[in-house]
């Protein structure tokens, strides 16, 4: 099986989750006696080029249109060199980019996809996916029937890839800007600047709930407690909807999925949407005022408390030391 993964990456390296996802590739390539391929996507992209050559060959298509990850212009690219390399299986990390061009790219191509992949099985009858549906409630083992297949993988399901022993080649894709041609305009890009690791990526996550008041509180709550203990700070859409923390934290199904080492939940009830963007955290230390909250069934540890009396407590505790 040929498999085409996807290279997700800010202009300048790698996401984490794309590594992941090349785990997914590489065992299943493995399995099939297959080939796998990075695709990379950009402008000025060598750098990044040369970073996934450090894991597998890649495919590099380089154009002006390219520059922002404008939607339909991906997905023709991504169409076009699936096509002329006859792929039969393209796979990307779950992010907010493969959901927004994945689809157009299997639309494209007629073929059939999957989304939010936790894992895979090599039978006798073809590739079996499971997929977390109805907000992980259960999970539906699907088979595709189509051509190519499409899927995105979740980056907590796989472990990232180790480079090899020595590079691989990069072969550069030239392609006429007419298919790329993109009926959408890129007008601006509004984002905060972070000193803190990306909430997918962080070995440890502190999330707030409605628990939390305002955006002072929780920055000096969820924020502080962050820092502290050199993680990312994550919020529950609750906070989202009401302003306090912006949409990027947002941690659960309609936001992001996440498998930290250490996930804190900070006044967080622990919905069911919630849940299914944590639950496969190693280690969820929860606390809430709340006795009865959902939030203490999936906990490892859990601590009955105010928020605003215990996290100040464990800050100045996790300073001193």
């Amino acid at each position: 099986m040929k498999v085409l993964v996807i290279a997700e990456h800010d202009g300048k390296s790698l996401r984490a989750a794309s590594l992941s996802c090349l785990t997914f590739a590489q065992q299943v390539a493995q399995a099939t006696e297959g080939t796998v391929s990075w695709l990379v996507l950009g402008s000025q992209a060598t750098g990044v080029a040369a970073e996934a050559a450090k894991f597998a060959p890649v495919l590099l298509v380089e154009s002006s249109r390219l520059a922002r990850p404008m939607a339909d212009s991906c997905a023709a690219a991504i169409a076009n060199v699936a096509k002329n390399h006859n792929v039969n299986l393209i796979a990307a990390a779950s992010t907010s980019f493969s959901k927004d061009v994945l689809p157009r790219a299997a639309a494209l191509l007629g073929g059939a996809m999957a989304s939010d992949i936790v894992r895979h099985e090599v039978t006798a009858e073809g590739l079996l996916f499971d997929s977390p549906q109805y907000a992980g409630a259960v999970t539906a083992t699907v088979q595709l029937l189509g051509s190519p297949q499409v899927v995105s993988v979740r980056s907590s399901a796989y472990p990232a890839a180790t480079p090899a022993a020595a590079p691989f080649g990069i072969e550069a894709i030239a392609m006429e800007d007419a298919t790329l041609a993109s009926r959408c305009e890129f007008v601006e890009l509004k984002t905060k600047q972070n000193s803190r690791p990306d909430v997918t990526e962080a070995r440890i996550v502190v999330s707030g709930g409605r628990a939390l008041r305002n955006s002072a509180d929780f920055e000096g709550l969820v924020g502080k407690l962050a820092d502290v203990m050199g993680g990312a700070a994550g919020s529950s859409r609750a906070l989202v909807d009401a302003g306090i923390a912006p949409n990027e934290l947002q941690v659960g199904q309609t936001g992001k999925i996440v498998a930290p080492e250490l996930y804190v939940a900070l006044g967080i009830s622990g919905a069911v949407q919630h849940l299914a963007g944590m639950k496969n955290s190693r280690t969820i230390v929860a606390i809430n005022s709340d006795p009865d909250a959902p939030i203490f069934d999936v906990a490892d540890l859990g601590l009955v408390g105010d928020v605003y009396e215990v996290v100040p407590q464990l800050i100045e505790r996790l300073q001193s030391r």
